[in-house]
C-alpha cells in the first residue's frame, strides 16, 4: 500500500513528486523520498516521517531536472528510517528503484550479491532490485530490468531509472497496481489515479506481467518478456476525492474489497514454493522452544481480540495445547498464571493500542515470550514484543476495522500451521491440504464479492430496526461477536451475540415478532443444533438470515427467510470467508441510515489511552 509517482517532461520534476505523493497520503505512509535526475546526475533526497520532513530538506537544497522518481514507504521489511526509505540504488549509484510489493526471495538473491562483491546498506528487500538492475546492465535499461525481474519471486511495482539513460523511466507490474498517465510532451507512473490526476486524466492501466518504457513523447507497453502490447486509452472522470477511494463511495468499502489482496500478501513468502510448509523467517522462537510451550495466552482489544477468539481455535485444533484469551484492559487486573513456558500472543492492527502494549509488558514481567500480530512495522508493540508476525493489510482508513482484522485471522492460520508442524500435532499430509485450502481463499472472497447486492437488500431491511442479534456455535460464535461489533459499530443499531445455544437460557425472552437475526451456520459439526437454535427463533416471529455454504442454503431456506451463501472450505478457515457478508451488511445497513460510515461517532482509529 505504499506510493509511487514517476515523471518525465519539462516541468519542475522535484513539484510533481511531492504533489503527486501528496495525493496519496490517504494511503498510509512512514517514510518518503524522491530521485531526480539533476546536471550533476542522479540525486535521492529522502526522510523518516511525513512528506514535510523531505520538504523541508528539499528547500535546502532542491532536485531540479526533467525526470524523477518518488515513494512514500509503508515498512514492511525493516524499520522505518531514512537509509530504508525508497528510492534505493546500487554501489554505483547509476541505477533507482521504487517498489511496492515483497520480494519473497530477497534473502537468497541479497546472498548471492554480496558474494559477487556488492554492498548493502538498508535491510529492505526493495535494495535487492537496483543491484539486480544494475548487475544485468549492459547497455539497454528495459532488457537490464527484464533479466532481473526474471530472477524475482513476489510482488512489485517498480519505477527505475538510470543515470546512462536519462531520457526513459521504466515501470513494471506484477500482481501490485500501477497506471501510466500520458500528457503532452510529459508522461507520468503512478500507483493510484489520484497521483497524477492533477496533470492527466488519460491512463494506461498495466495488467501483471506488463512494462512499459517512458519517454516525453511517447510510452511503449509490452510484456515481461518484450512482446508489444496494443491499449486502448482510458478517460478518467473521477473527482479527486472519488479517486482516493478507487471509485468506492467510502473508504470502509473499498478496504472490504481488497481483502483478496490483503489475504494474498499476508501469505505470500510464508507459505514455501512446493506449497506444503508453512516459513516464518521472522520468528526467533526456536524449535526447542516451540516444544516446550505449556499454554498460550491470546490479548487483545476489539476486534483484534475476536480474531484471537478465532486464533485460539486454530491454535488448540491444530497444536493440541490449551488457549486463553482475554480483553487486554483485563488482562493486567485478573493476575494472570504466566510461566516462562507461557507464549503470549498480543494482537493489535496499530501496534499502538494502550491497554494491549500495557499486557505485553506484563507478560514479559512474568517471564513469558510475548508474539505480537500486527499492522504496523515500527510500533510500540512491534519494537517491543520478542517477535513479530506482521500482516500485509495495508493502512486502513476507515475507523471499523474490516482487511485488518480478516489478515489477522490470516496470520493465525499461518501460525497454527508453523507450530504443528514444529510440535508434530498434524501430519504433513493435513497441513499440505489446509494450505491448499487457504490458497484458495482470495479467489473466494473475490466470489462473494460479487453477490454483494443480496447483502444490500437484507441490509436495507434490518436498517429500520433498533435492536438485532447474531447467532452461531464453535467459530460460527466467534465470528458472530466480529459481526455484531460492526454492526454495532457503524450503523448504531444495537446488536448482541450469542452462542447459539445459550438462546434457551435466558435470551429467547428477547425475541419477538419481526426482530432480525443472523444466524451463522458454517459448522458443520454442529449444524444440526444450529438448525434447531434458528427453529427456536423463527418460532417466536424472528426474521432470521442464515450465512451458510452453498449447498445447504436449499435445506435451510426451509427453516430461515434468506440465507446467503459462502464458498465451500474447511470448517476451521470458515471465518475468513464467513466474517465478509457480515462487514457488508453493517456498511449498507450504515448507509441506509444515513451515517458516516468512514467515521462512526464517538471513535478513533487508534486507542492510546487506557
Amino acid at each position: 500500500m505504499c506510493g509511487i509517482v514517476g515523471y518525465i517532461g519539462k516541468r519542475n520534476t522535484q513539484n510533481v513528486l511531492i504533489e503527486g505523493l501528496k495525493k496519496l497520503e490517504y494511503r498510509g505512509y512512514d517514510s518518503a523520498g524522491i530521485a531526480v535526475f539533476t546536471d550533476k546526475g542522479l540525486e535521492i533526497a529522502k526522510a523518516k516521517g511525513r512528506l514535510a520532513n523531505l520538504e523541508t530538506k528539499l528547500e535546502n537544497a532542491p532536485l531540479i531536472g526533467s525526470v524523477g522518481i518518488g515513494h512514500t514507504r509503508w515498512a514492511t521489511h525493516g524499520k522505518p528510517s531514512d537509509v530504508n526509505s525508497h528510492p534505493h540504488t546500487d554501489d554505483s549509484h547509476k541505477f533507482s528503484v521504487v517498489h511496492n510489493g515483497i520480494i519473497e526471495n530477497y534473502l537468497e538473491l541479497k546472498e548471492e550479491l554480496i558474494a559477487e562483491g556488492h554492498t548493502f546498506v538498508s535491510e529492505t528487500d526493495t535494495e535487492v532490485i537496483s543491484h539486480l538492475i544494475a548487475r544485468e546492465y549492459e547497455g539497454d535499461i528495459v532488457k537490464a530490468v527484464q533479466k532481473a525481474i526474471s530472477h524475482m519471486r513476489g510482488a512489485y511495482a517498480l519505477g527505475v531509472l538510470t543515470e546512462y539513460e536519462p531520457n526513459k523511466l521504466v515501470a513494471v507490474r506484477q500482481a501490485s497496481p500501477l497506471i501510466i498517465g500520458i500528457g503532452e510532451g510529459e508522461n507520468f507512473i503512478g500507483s493510484d489515479i489520484p497521483a497524477i490526476l492533477e496533470y492527466t486524466r488519460n491512463v494506461y492501466i498495466l495488467n501483471d506481467g506488463e512494462m512499459a518504457v517512458l519517454t516525453q513523447d511517447a510510452v511503449e507497453l509490452m510484456t515481461i518478456e518484450g512482446n508489444f502490447i496494443s491499449r486502448e486509452m482510458i478517460r478518467v472522470d473521477w473527482d479527486a476525492t472519488t479517486a482516493e477511494k478507487g471509485g468506492f463511495e467510502h473508504f470502509m468499502l473499498k478496504e472490504i474489497h481488497e481483502q483478496p489482496k490483503a489475504y494474498r500478501d499476508t501469505m505470500r513468502g510464508r507459505i514455501d514454493v512446493s506449497g506444503k510448509h508453512v516459513v516464518l523467517p521472522e520468528l526467533k522462537l526456536t524449535p526447542e522452544q516451540i516444544k516446550n510451550i505449556r499454554n498460550v495466552q491470546i490479548v487483545a482489544c476489539g476486534t483484534a481480540y475476536h480474531a484471537g477468539l478465532v486464533g485460539r481455535s486454530v491454535i488448540e485444533q491444530l497444536v493440541k495445547i490449551p488457549v486463553e484469551t482475554d480483553v487486554a484492559s483485563e488482562y493486567r487486573y485478573r493476575s494472570p498464571i504466566v510461566t516462562p513456558e507461557t507464549l503470549v500472543i498480543v494482537v493489535s492492527q496499530s501496534g499502538e493500542t494502550a491497554d494491549t502494549l500495557a499486557a505485553l509488558r506484563e507478560a514479559q514481567s512474568h517471564g513469558a515470550h510475548v508474539l505480537a500480530i500486527t499492522n504496523v512495522v515500527g510500533s510500540s508493540i512491534a519494537r517491543d514484543a520478542d517477535d513479530v508476525i506482521t500482516t500485509l493489510a495495508g493502512p486502513e482508513i476507515a475507523v471499523a476495522s474490516t482487511k485488518a482484522y480478516t489478515s489477522q485471522l490470516i496470520a493465525f492460520y499461518l501460525l497454527g500451521l508453523y507450530l504443528a508442524e514444529v510440535r508434530g500435532t498434524q501430519t504433513p499430509e493435513q497441513i499440505a491440504h489446509i494450505i491448499a485450502a487457504m490458497q484458495a481463499l482470495p479467489e473466494q472472497v473475490e466470489k462473494m464479492l460479487s453477490q454483494a447486492d443480496a447483502i444490500k437488500d437484507f441490509a436495507e431491511q434490518i436498517s429500520k430496526h433498533e435492536d438485532l442479534f447474531f447467532i452461531g456455535r464453535g467459530l460460527d460464535y466467534a465470528v458472530a461477536q466480529e459481526g455484531s461489533l460492526k454492526l454495532k459499530e457503524i450503523s448504531y443499531i444495537h446488536s448482541e451475540a450469542y452462542a447459539a445455544g445459550e438462546l434457551k437460557h435466558g435470551t429467547l425472552a428477547l425475541i419477538e415478532d419481526g426482530i432480525p437475526v443472523i444466524a451463522l451456520a458454517t459448522q458443520e459439526s454442529v449444524l444440526e443444533k444450529t438448525v434447531s437454535n434458528i427453529k427456536e427463533v423463527k418460532a417466536r416471529g424472528a426474521e432470521v438470515m442464515a450465512i451458510t455454504f452453498e449447498e445447504h442454503v436449499a435445506g435451510l431456506l426451509k427453516s430461515v427467510d434468506q440465507a446467503f451463501a459462502i464458498p465451500k472450505t474447511l470448517p476451521i478457515l470458515t471465518p475468513a470467508l464467513a466474517v465478509v457478508p457480515l462487514q457488508l451488511l453493517s456498511y449498507y445497513a450504515s448507509l441506509a441510515r444515513g451515517n458516516d460510515v468512514d467515521k462512526p461517532r464517538n471513535l478513533a482509529k487508534s486507542v492510546t489511552v487506557e
